[in-house]
């Protein structure tokens, strides 16, 4: 009874300090977690290479950093407000798998994550006016961290089945499996940065209303499926930015690049990608996202209501599913046509 009395006169400051306790105590929890399952991963993997002998176990230096490091970018971009509890807790699990698998991996999914953090919260006020949906300091949700890092991280614990962990070049010659599945991750992060920038910088900076891609109608600004020029070419840049950190991490990580076949091309993949994803994005967004004017507020809105007239597409996808889908497509087609034209030694 005294405990239920002292807790009924609880002031606004007690409740507010002992809520920080639960988080504080929820984080010690979830990090314990995390280093557990982490070990238990490495312990797998030295089995693994015991019994099958031809797989590369996990250094332990490769394990420690692959759990530091994404702690670290996860509590910074906590902090900063790039991603909310649920999602910073999401980007640990994708951030640990990548960078234990391939350290080519965890670059590319750094500069995605940053340049995307930051271009999000560049011009946020002329992005409030256009945008009914726009989140102040773009935090992401695990939703969304799952939504642009499931396809990564299936590929990722691919290529450690077929490769074990480590860095190898690019060359369909002599690795075609892995470097098969190399190449559907980084499709996979590029298409996914390619349509961040082009949503990001294109309706700031495009002097001419976007088109819709279906029937090339302008449309008002923040149209799902609606291009411009300086989107598409954002697209192409955000794609090249991703592959450029790919292809120099290969360079500093990987030690027969001299009797491979070259690993240019990954930059101009990438590029590709974040185009393609881009303009595949905008085709389902067009199509099977709903867009529609609230008449009241003179804003582009994503659900149907009495008060909005519809400009394009359907309710059947939101932004988070057609990210995923997009993803998924890149990955699975572009490396299949790499393949036809990557270069041979």
């Amino acid at each position: 009874p005294q405990l239920l009395i002292s807790f009924f006169f609880m002031t606004d400051l007690d409740v507010s300090i002992c809520k920080k306790y639960i988080k504080m105590i929820t984080n010690i929890v979830v990090m314990s977690l995390i280093i557990c399952i982490s070990l238990a991963f490495w312990i797998l993997s030295m089995t693994a290479s015991t019994y099958y002998g031809n797989l590369q176990p996990i250094s332990p230096w490769r394990w420690l950093f692959s759990v530091v490091v994404p702690v670290l970018i996860a509590s910074n971009g906590f902090e900063k407000r790039s991603l909310d509890h649920s999602g910073a807790l999401g980007g640990l699990i994708v951030g640990f798998i990548l960078t234990i698998a391939n350290f080519s991996f965890f670059t590319s999914l750094l500069m995605f994550f940053l340049s995307s953090s930051k271009l999000t919260k560049w011009k946020g006020e002329i992005k409030k006016r256009l945008d009914s949906e726009y989140k102040e300091g773009g935090q992401r949700n695990w939703i969304q961290v799952f939504c642009n890092g499931a396809v990564p991280t299936e590929l990722a614990l691919l290529y450690m089945i077929e490769n074990g962990p480590g860095e190898i070049p690019i060359d369909f010659s002599k690795q075609h499996t892995a470097s098969w599945l190399c190449l559907s991750l980084l499709g996979a992060l590029a298409c996914c940065a390619g349509d961040t920038w082009a949503s990001e910088i294109g309706p700031v900076l495009s002097k001419s209303p976007p088109r819709l891609i279906t029937t090339w109608e302008k449309v008002p600004v923040g149209t799902n499926g609606g291009v411009t020029i300086v989107g598409l070419v954002s697209s192409l840049l955000g794609g090249t930015f991703v592959g450029i950190a790919y292809f120099l991490t290969q360079l500093v990580f990987v030690n027969d690049l001299d009797i491979s076949a070259p690993q240019w091309p990954i930059i101009a993949f990438g590029g590709l990608a974040g185009l393609l994803g881009s303009i595949v994005d905008s085709y389902l967004g067009a199509t099977m996202q709903y867009t529609g004017l609230d008449e009241n507020t003179g804003m582009v809105v994503n659900s149907p209501t009495d008060e909005a007239k519809h400009i394009a597409g359907k309710p059947i996808l939101d932004n988070n599913a057609v990210n995923l889908f997009s993803s998924v497509l890149i990955a699975l087609l572009l490396p299949t046509a790499a393949w036809g034209f990557w270069p041979r030694l």
